[in-house]
């Protein structure tokens, strides 16, 4: 606790007071625990977006190589899994495992649910990239020297699809570091451990707004904003770069287009 020249709690310190970012209700200080809270909500998201990509890519290839049973079932399930409310989902299956009593720390179920919950818009992309790849000519060719199925996941399509996971797998750590910060604020996440959604459910649980102490929950709500923006521009440009399709096409350049009209005259 922050405490003044008389040895009493500083509550509620604007930052004029106490710099950088004042106090909290408690006398804490605001700045100490938004890098705390940094460190669980980046590694949270961190984890749970990286299984979540894993568990895509996986079922996503599979999907799309092998085929017929095999697509049909994963996609009827990725199917099911769209069409049920991700939040509504969530939050019966975190108050679940918590009932449970399974001696699971509460960051770890957010993990887990989080990286088993978004997966299906990875897998769905995966599958439609490894559909186009598996019937290019280096694959088959690799199919009539009896190369089998592994090798050729592994050799010939994987460092194809590489690119588009790569990006990916940006875009879903913002949305990940975003669900966590929801379910935080909610109140399903450690409180023992607060992350930036923890900070805002203290701040309106604690009547921060009522208070005006915007130095609060301000500071939180900027982090997950910057963080989320940050990762959607970084994925966004690493698609641009990793995936040159989204920015040339085979028509474009003056050569080309010289080309086709000469072909149109004649």
């Amino acid at each position: 606790m922050v405490r003044d020249a008389n040895g009493r709690g500083l509550t509620y310190a604007p930052p004029s007071v106490h710099a950088p970012l004042g106090t909290d209700d408690a006398g804490r200080d605001i700045w100490t625990q938004l890098v705390f809270g940094a460190r669980i909500s980046l590694t949270v998201g961190f984890l749970a977006g990286f299984i979540a990509m894993f568990v895509g890519s996986l079922f996503g290839i599979l999907a799309g190589y092998f085929g017929g049973r095999v697509d049909n079932l994963l996609m009827r399930t990725t199917d099911i899994l769209l069409v049920i409310p991700d939040l509504a989902l969530m939050l019966v299956l975190v108050a679940t495992l918590r009932q449970m009593d399974l001696h699971i720390s509460p960051l770890t179920v957010l993990v887990v649910v989080i990286g088993l919950l978004y997966w299906t818009s990875t897998a769905r992309l995966i599958r439609s990239q490894v559909l186009t790849i598996k019937e290019r000519q280096f694959v088959a060719r690799a199919r009539a020297i009896g190369a089998g199925h592994v090798h050729i996941i592994r050799k010939h399509i994987l460092p194809q699809i590489m690119p588009l996971i790569v990006a990916n797998t940006v875009l879903v750590l913002s949305t990940a570091i975003l669900v966590e910060s929801g379910l935080a604020f909610l109140g399903l996440g450690d409180p023992t451990q607060p992350s930036w959604g923890t900070m805002l459910n203290f701040a309106f649980d604690r009547s921060a707004v009522t208070n005006g102490a915007w130095w609060f929950y301000l500071p939180p709500g900027l982090a997950i904003v910057w963080v989320t923006l940050g990762c959607i521009l970084l994925g966004n440009v690493l698609e641009e770069m990793l995936n040159p399709r989204l920015t040339t096409h085979h028509l474009e350049g003056e050569k080309n287009m010289v080309a086709i009209q000469k072909q149109v005259k004649s």
